[in-house]
């Protein structure tokens, strides 16, 4: 994963000493550990130095990590950056404040920490993460460089996985449906990617009501919209005599080719990034796969109907 990590626009973009960088890279599992990346490379860390060392166990005196990793930026710890910033470096000539999760930062300790991104002591500098750009607030960003990370290749992700797990089956269909996003590769690979064999059941249209109320863990959205993008993609693929071109063609695949003509697959594939989209801003799983699948039989419905 380091090498994935290393080969962002964030990591290159930290040789060059900006006062207060934003990250913006989707995915929060691996935030983090980009951000630890990031200051090995702001510090010039050499792989096995002493100082790569303390960076990867964020203990370095001059780099200050906040929050601890899993928890929030607070008030407190706002007030303790400012009143830190002021305090000399202790081994070199510049300090750096990670600042992780900036997007689940209050507006209250954003605008804190506003005189100090704009003005920073000398030998000071923030590099802030966050999972997206929305919730960082208009005038944070107008006073920090903004790095946005694009989402990997397919090619980067199959790359990624085939070192991490070599002997995993499903690296093809869990690098073509993650859409960049590597932990939602890893969640596809679990379970011998039982994830779409749930798209398929959900896209099959039985029992879809049960089925929607039993997706109660939000932080499985991800990985379940994007199997569900991959099955119909590869259904209308295998549907349009592409089926050497699908990633995926198995027989559920190849019953969801039969049962959605091609024009329902198209506009339900626009329905699955709409549900994607909606989850992104927060909104319930079970509710929005429930849209969803109303949306799809709506859609087979009427794409049926035209072709009888």
């Amino acid at each position: 994963m380091r090498r994935l990590l290393r080969e962002t626009t964030a990591y290159k973009g930290m040789r060059a000493e900006i006062h207060a960088t934003l990250v913006v890279f989707p995915d929060e599992k691996y935030l983090r550990p980009l951000l630890r990346e990031c200051a090995k490379a702001f510090f010039g860390a050499e792989d096995g130095s002493r100082l790569a060392k303390l960076l990867d166990e964020e203990h370095f005196s001059d780099c200050l990590f906040l929050p601890e990793e899993g928890g929030k930026l607070t008030a407190e710890m706002g007030a303790r950056i400012v009143d830190e910033s002021v305090l000399r470096p202790v081994e070199g000539n510049k300090k750096l404040f990670v600042l992780d999760n900036f997007h689940t930062v209050t507006p209250l300790v954003q605008n804190k920490l506003l005189k100090s991104l704009e003005e920073p002591p000398a030998g000071v500098y923030f590099l802030l993460g966050a999972a997206n750009e929305h919730a960082v607030l208009p005038t944070v960003r107008s006073r920090v460089k903004q790095i946005a990370v694009p989402p990997f290749s397919e090619n980067e992700i199959f790359g990624a996985l085939s070192r991490m797990y070599p002997d995993a089956a499903g690296k093809k269909e869990a690098a073509a449906a993650c859409g960049g996003v590597f932990s939602v590769a890893e969640t596809l690979l679990k379970g011998g990617g039982e994830e779409f064999l749930r798209a398929e059941q959900f896209l099959s249209g039985e029992d879809t009501e049960a089925f929607c109320r039993s997706l109660s863990d939000r932080k499985d959205a991800k990985s379940f919209f994007a199997a569900v993008r991959l099955v119909l993609r590869d259904a209308l693929l295998i549907s349009r005599g592409g089926e050497r071109y699908a990633a995926r063609s198995s027989e559920g695949t190849k019953k969801i080719a039969r049962l959605y003509p091609a024009g329902a697959a198209i506009r339900g594939l626009a329905l699955v990034e709409n549900a994607e989209r909606e989850i992104g801003f927060n909104a319930n799983f079970s509710q929005c796969a429930l849209a969803l699948s109303v949306g799809l039989k709506k859609e087979r419905e009427t794409w049926q109907k035209l072709q009888s």
